[in-house]
């Protein structure tokens, strides 16, 4: 299934919307992003094979770790790559799910939450 940026953006932004209010008030200084899929530098960064591995990205200082020093820092930044999303789903549907998936995946890692209790909270 494959759409448009356009489209794309609409459904990350409706993902971002759909977040808890309480969640939303605590997010600052982040930049949503979209791209196509990862380079090949992030991608051995990350010791990944293959961009369809990758369907998001947080980059930045969790919040939990942000101390008294904190401050005139670039924005944090949350990448979501399309066309790995859209290669893993059929209909728009699937890749709606998907997407408010991954943002609240990555919204986790702002919040300090590391790949391990991200999967331990997705499996329950």
């Amino acid at each position: 299934m494959k759409l448009t940026r356009n489209e794309f953006e609409e459904i990350v932004i409706s993902a971002l919307k759909r977040l808890p209010r309480f969640i939303r008030k605590r997010i600052k200084n982040v930049a949503v992003v979209i791209e196509d899929q990862a380079n090949s530098t992030l991608l051995r960064e990350l010791g990944l094979q293959s961009p369809t591995e990758l369907f998001g990205l947080y980059q930045g200082v969790p919040l939990d770790r942000r101390g008294f020093y904190y401050g005139n820092v670039l924005p944090d930044k949350i990448t979501l790559f399309q066309h790995p999303i859209e290669s893993c789903c059929t209909t728009r549907e699937e890749i709606e799910e998907k997407i408010q998936e991954v943002v609240i995946h990555e919204v986790g890692h702002y919040f300090g939450l590391d790949e391990e209790r991200l999967r331990e909270i997705e499996e329950g």
